[in-house]
Parts: structure tokens; sequence; C-alpha cells
């Protein structure tokens, strides 16, 4: 059972998206807030395994928020930024901050629905829409030196380039020509030797160092 937390200024927007999760055989709601700050209380009180967080709120934003929900220890949720602004700054701060996705509020059912299930496993998820937006925005930024990428090896490198381009374990081992359990070994080692928390941070990461260039691609 996934459980999740609803963090939104609205009661209206909070109700429906329990509502939702709740005919869901796999998910519960363990707790609501309706500010940045009721957020961070309710995290550390319920324990859920992923946050489900407006950006715009009282008291303390959704962005503040996550920062610190994702400090908890020990094991953080998982955190899912909604909104209904697709604005650029939203984007690259809501992952930099360590959010495992970002969806608009007026997307499908289903979408929200995999964004949790998603995030839950570990996976990152930025509504189609947006990823344009957040790939220009990296684009932009000047790749900082990472030394630490010096401790992979040569396989874990190729495995953390797939995994920044967005591909799955499925389609890693199709790539690499090797097994699923392999990938999983390799992703797993990779993120503990670069202290990332999951895949969304390795995303993150891989354009932050330049390893990967918007527009990149090994074809």
């Amino acid at each position: 059972m996934i459980r999740v937390l609803v963090a939104d200024d609205q009661a209206l927007v909070r109700a429906g998206i329990r509502m939702l999760i709740e005919t869901q055989p796999d998910l519960t709601v363990v707790g609501e807030a309706a500010d940045g700050l009721a957020a961070i209380s309710e995290a550390t009180q319920s324990r859920p395994d992923v946050v489900l967080m407006d950006i715009r709120m009282p008291r303390l934003d959704g962005i503040g928020a996550a920062r610190r929900i994702l400090a908890l220890q020990p094991g953080p949720p998982r955190v899912v930024m909604l909104t209904t602004f697709d604005l650029d700054e939203y984007v690259f701060d809501a992952m930099s901050a360590g959010a495992s996705g970002f969806l608009l509020k007026h997307a499908p059912p289903e979408e929200l629905l995999f964004g949790i299930r998603a995030a839950a496993d570990g996976h990152a998820l930025v509504a189609p829409a947006l990823t344009r937006r957040l790939i220009q925005q990296f684009a932009r930024v000047r790749p900082r030196a990472a030394p630490e990428l010096d401790r992979l090896t040569e396989r874990e490198r190729e495995v953390l380039v797939l995994l920044v381009r967005g591909l799955s374990n499925a389609e890693i081992a199709r790539k690499l020509v090797v097994g699923d359990s392999t990938v999983k070994t390799h992703v797993t080692r990779v993120l503990t030797k670069l202290g990332l928390r999951d895949r969304a941070q390795a995303v993150i990461y891989g354009y932050e160092t330049g390893l990967v260039t918007p527009g990149s691609s090994d074809e």
C-alpha cells in the first residue's frame, strides 16, 4: 500500500485528489495539509511514501516545504509537485530541490495516479508539456565539476548516461544486452557512489555536470 500525503491550499482540490486516490486498491491518503509548514508537520507525523505538493501555498511555498521534507530522516518520502502554472523556474527549482515528479493539476486522473506510483518506485516523472522547458533550462546552466564520476566503472557510467536520457531498466538492459537484475544492481551502485537518492536526482545530476547535454544522443 502506497501512503500519500496531499498538500494543497484549496480544500476542494484536496478532496478531489483524496476521492481519486481512494478508488485505487494500492493507494491510501494518510494526511492532508493546507500550507507548506503544515505539510512538513504532517509528513513528519504520518510518514507518507509520496507527498503530492502544490507549489503555491501560504506560509511556506511547496518548493521550500519539499526541500525540508526531503531532508527528513530516516527515509524521506518522494515528492511530486502539482501546479496550474507551467513556468520554467518552477520546473527547474522543483526538480533541483529533489522532487521526483512535476505534474500539472489539469492532467488526466490516470497521469496523476501513474505519477504517484512512479515516484514511489523511485522513478522521475515530468509532465510531457514541461519536459522541453526543463531541458531548455538545463541548456542554460554551466556544467559543474564532478570528480566523483571517477568512482564509477565504465559500465556504471554507461548505465548512468542511459538513465539520465530517460531509459527504463528494461530498456537499458536491452541496449546493453544484459539482464534486468544486472541493470538494477548497476543503478543501485551508481546512486550509492554518487550519493543520489533516486533516479530523479540522477537525471538532474547528469545534466548539471554536463555528462549528458540537451539534444545529445548516442545513436
